[in-house]
């Protein structure tokens, strides 16, 4: 029945581990996280940086296809951003240094990032729980999962 699910949704293990690395690199290279020789990091590499790259690659390779129920979702794309803005170099930010200047950038911008860091992570896994929710539906129908189907069970009888 899983497998069944999962088939209908598109996903896939290679398709989820493609994601997952196209995700690693394009937020892992411009931040400078994955070392490569295009992009010079001015302050190191913090120790939750890469937990932080490692669960929004993996969560981006998990969520899977987006269907055309899900087509308008912008969820995955603006916490992977979230994700590169957490982990990318504070003074290496144009925008931040704009605003803020250096000392700004390191001073308050900085220590906002941890903070930054878990929120869009635990987007990617609100994203992630609320698509496998629906793996079952497509266009014209819908078949709920067994925890929301309890929770419905328990209001409707409440409403008799």
């Amino acid at each position: 029945m899983w497998n069944s699910g999962v088939a209908a949704s598109g996903w896939s293990w290679p398709r989820a581990a493609v994601a997952a690395v196209i995700t690693a690199v394009a937020v892992g290279v411009p931040t400078s996280v994955i070392d490569t020789p295009y992009f010079t990091r001015m302050t190191p590499v913090q120790w939750w940086n890469y937990p932080t790259l490692a669960l929004t690659a993996v969560w981006a390779g998990i969520r899977g296809r987006r269907t055309a129920r899900a087509a308008g979702s912008t969820s995955g794309a603006l916490t992977a951003i979230g994700s590169a803005l957490a982990i990318g170099c504070p003074v290496c930010n144009k925008l931040v240094v704009g605003l803020l200047g250096v000392s700004g950038a390191l001073s308050v911008w900085a220590p906002i990032q941890p903070a930054l860091a878990a929120l869009s992570v635990g987007a990617l896994l609100v994203a992630v729980i609320i698509r496998w929710r629906g793996r079952g539906c497509d266009e014209q129908s819908c078949t709920p999962a067994p925890a929301a189907t309890r929770g419905i069970d328990k209001v409707a009888s409440l409403s008799r």
